[in-house]
């Protein structure tokens, strides 16, 4: 696994481009994470003594990669976290779906129920299908290419709820590519799913200026890889 890229740095923030695979935070398999990476590179660059601060703004799945954001003060700790829950960040992500999808451009609107017995949503149509514990989830896309059986989709999420893009997509009828647990039908050779945080756009929690930082998949990334001439005109990474 290749480690995390650093994409924006100041003594508030630390923005990286985590591979799939790396867990955000720990969990019970005592994996490493990108937390435990983010501190052990301040230590190292800043050459601090003792423990290193350093506290989680959001998180992404085990096998998406992109973007996430760390903070390296509580005071923008605590305002970060606030802003991920009013939906005050925007979030771009680029997607590999299975199949070829009809619509160029669509919302789609479900509701989320999760389900412990198999460790994944439940996807419904309606809020009364999903009951009292189901949560709204949206989401707007856009096709950007096919190749073969499978499409380049950019994807923005209205709602935030667990695992939302990859069980959205696989209740219509095309799964993430590599996402055995809603739909796909084979994994990637890597275990990455087709799915990466591309662009995140905020207010500065303690400047107040506005960031734009884009990250575009890694060339050799099994699920992106045959994109990658779409990809290329998409921007380097680095920040606005």
């Amino acid at each position: 696994m290749r480690p995390p890229k650093v994409i924006f740095e100041d003594n508030h923030l630390l923005i990286v481009d985590k591979p799939a695979g790396m867990l955000s935070q720990g969990d019970d398999t005592g994996d490493s994470t990108v937390l435990d990476w983010g501190k052990r590179y301040i230590k190292h660059k800043y050459k601090k003594p003792g423990d290193v601060y350093l506290g989680l703004a959001h998180r992404l799945d085990r096998p998406t990669s992109g973007l996430i954001i760390m903070c390296r003060t509580s005071k923008s700790l605590s305002r970060m976290q606030p802003m991920f829950a009013d939906r005050s960040v925007k979030k771009t992500y680029l997607a590999v779906v299975n199949g070829n999808i009809e619509d160029r451009k669509q919302t789609l609107v479900h509701w989320l129920k999760h389900d412990p017995s198999i460790k994944r949503m439940r996807v419904h149509t309606s809020e009364r299908k999903a009951g009292s514990e189901g949560k709204k989830a949206e989401l707007s896309y856009q096709l950007l290419a096919r190749v073969a059986s499978h499409c380049l989709l950019e994807v923005n999420p209205t709602t935030g709820r667990r695992h939302q893009i990859r069980a959205q997509f696989g209740a219509i009828g095309y799964p993430l590519a590599g996402d055995l647990r809603y739909g796909g039908k084979e994994a990637m050779e890597d275990r990455s799913i087709g799915l990466h945080a591309y662009r995140l756009q905020f207010e500065h929690p303690v400047g107040k200026a506005p960031i734009d930082v884009k990250c575009v998949p890694k060339s050799n990334s099994s699920a992106f890889m045959h994109f990658n001439e779409v990809l290329s005109t998409m921007g380097h990474r680095g920040f606005h």
